[in-house]
């Protein structure tokens, strides 16, 4: 797909001023403050956020994710306040199963913006536009067994919960437990 052909979707999310849209490299401050806010809380299951996380490591993941939205390997957004331009968070569609047009779907809100129901607004505009323009049956989201948070995420947003799979994330170098959930169309209507 060249660039002009691109999707650039973009979805306003219902209850206030929040946008899905995908990274641009203006985010790249909003981004850093954002994770560097958040590390007690999202770092200890997305290790990306950590201490010494620097704002190159923000342009660095805005310029990784628009060459593999390019590639159609991950669809990378943020989800931003469009009141004051802070990044609210960030959601996306990764590891595609092309053969069982398939992908996962993963999630994470800054520390100061959780328990606004923040998340699961975001996952069926982002699951929706998986359906639609990408042509998927079926998305996965995959949570640690003890991240509560983004397992009610998942089941707030209609995910239907199938299972735990037995050492199914590596979370630094130990693989753990993870509950499995899934969205289809249908779940969507």
């Amino acid at each position: 797909m060249s660039q002009d052909d691109a999707p650039w979707p973009s979805f306003a999310l219902p209850a206030g001023s929040l946008r899905v849209r995908p990274w641009q490299p203006e985010d790249a401050d909003a981004l850093y403050v954002a994770a560097g806010e958040s590390i007690e809380s999202v770092g200890r299951w997305l290790p990306w956020c950590r201490e010494g996380y620097a704002r190159q490591d923000s342009v660095a993941w805005i310029a990784h994710a628009q060459a593999c939205w390019q590639l159609e390997e991950l669809f990378a957004f943020a989800i931003v306040d469009e009141s004051d331009g802070s990044v609210a968070g960030g959601v996306g569609l990764n590891q595609f199963n092309r053969q069982h047009r398939s992908a996962n779907l993963g999630y994470w809100v800054r520390q100061s913006r959780q328990g606004f129901g923040i998340a699961p607004r975001a996952v069926p505009a982002v699951a929706r536009f998986g359906f639609e323009s990408l042509k998927l049956v079926r998305v996965e989201i995959v949570a640690a067994v003890d991240n509560l948070p983004s397992r009610r995420c998942a089941e707030k947003a209609g995910a239907r919960f199938e299972g735990i799979g037995r050492q199914r994330l590596l979370i630094g170098e130990s693989a753990i437990d993870a509950a499995v959930y899934s969205l289809i169309p249908a779940d969507l209507t």
